[in-house]
């Protein structure tokens, strides 16, 4: 057995061992977000359209109030015309 062949295995293993540095400092920066005054007025649209109702009633009203009554006529004529005008 030749010794100088260990010798040479046992230095190319400790050529590749992980070398061990100092402990590291702590990161002190920290992350800054800035929005933009686009995206300031989208979140500005966004809270409006949250906060507005789903029917306007002022529309609405009127219409239930004759459906109700019975009162609400619609001619079937203009009710087909405008169906096929939407799905034809």
């Amino acid at each position: 057995m030749r010794i100088e062949a260990y010798n040479q295995v046992q230095q190319v293993y400790n050529t590749q061992k992980v070398q061990h540095t100092g402990k590291t400092e702590k990161a002190t920066k920290t992350d800054n977000v800035q929005i933009s005054s686009l995206g300031k007025d989208i979140q500005v649209a966004k809270q409006a359209v949250k906060n507005a109702p789903d029917v306007r009633e002022e529309l609405v009203a009127p219409l239930r109030e004759k459906v109700q009554d019975g009162t609400y006529d619609i001619s079937s004529d203009d009710f087909a015309d405008k169906m096929l005008a939407e799905f034809a």
